[in-house]
């Protein structure tokens, strides 16, 4: 057998779901091999039709989504309410999501895993790619980062892409500089209060309560041109913004909160969005 193989061919943002850790933002990296017999042009499978192909199955069917594993035994669906679900927590509080069809994914699987998803697009391209092809694997890995980063979530609702769905997120490194010398402690300290966190903005939020539970939550609503969006989370899972969450508003927050911390500083935050793109903020 013959094989080809692409590595970094894409990065998939997406959220998920996990037990304990509640909404995920995560960035993985896509490499693939593919198997089979040489075509008529002596290849397995034309490298200009792999982004055309391989890519866009990927990046549609996962890519600003929210991954959502069947098999956990916390999750509660009503088919009378098909785009509505409530998650569990092992601590005891829920998260509950609302969004039209093409927001998320659901994995058949008690977990996310690179593993569980990398199957899931596996089966699907094998569908869509010619007969000589006959294996692919996909391998899903997270960037290897030298440094503090964070799990984050968000929505965009003005945006005219899949940014606009309510819950999908990043694994994002986050460099800090004080004075034009890198600032290590800082990096951590954001990189700790930014774990596993729901970055939201104010003007979304319909609702303040404590649920039967005595937790105290929030809850999120927007249209977009893709339709209408909402989320219930803990608080405490909560950092609530006074503007939209892009990420270029994101790195003037930070930016503003360290200038006021130390003002007679020069202050340089550079905020990623996932793997190798982001935005610069100085003060």
């Amino acid at each position: 057998m013959n094989h080809l193989f692409v590595d970094n061919l894409t990065v998939i943002d997406f959220a998920y779901l996990d037990a304990t850790r509640g909404l995920v933002g995560e960035s993985w990296i896509a490499d693939v091999v593919l198997g089979g017999e040489l075509d008529e042009q002596g290849m397995v499978f034309d490298f200009s039709n792999v982004k055309r192909t391989i890519k866009r199955v990927i990046d549609e069917r996962v890519d600003h989504r929210l991954v959502i594993p069947r098999g956990y035994q916390g999750l509660i669906w009503n088919e009378d309410q098909p785009d509505t679900f409530t998650w569990k927590l092992t601590d005891g509080s829920q998260i509950v999501h609302r969004s039209p069809d093409e927001a998320v994914v659901w994995l058949s699987a008690e977990h996310v895993v690179p593993s569980a998803v990398a199957r899931l697009l596996e089966h699907e391209l094998m569908e869509v790619l010619p007969a000589n092809v006959t294996s692919v694997t996909i391998n899903l890995r997270e960037e290897v980062i030298e440094g503090a980063y964070y799990h984050y979530v968000h929505g965009l609702k003005k945006h005219l892409g899949n940014c606009q769905r309510i819950a999908h997120g990043h694994r994002s490194p986050i460099r800090i500089d004080r004075n034009g010398h890198r600032d290590y402690d800082l990096e951590r300290r954001w990189a700790t209060l930014w774990r596993d966190i729901y970055v939201g903005s104010e003007e979304d939020v319909v609702r303040r309560h404590v649920g039967a539970d005595g937790v105290r939550y929030v809850t999120f609503e927007y249209e977009a041109n893709q339709g209408e969006f909402a989320l219930t989370l803990p608080e405490e899972r909560v950092y609530m913004l006074d503007t939209d969450t892009t990420v270029e508003l994101i790195a003037a927050h930070m930016a503003e909160k360290l200038k006021v911390e130390f003002p007679t500083d020069a202050i340089r935050v550079k905020a990623y969005e996932g793997v190798g793109k982001g935005a610069i903020a100085e003060r």
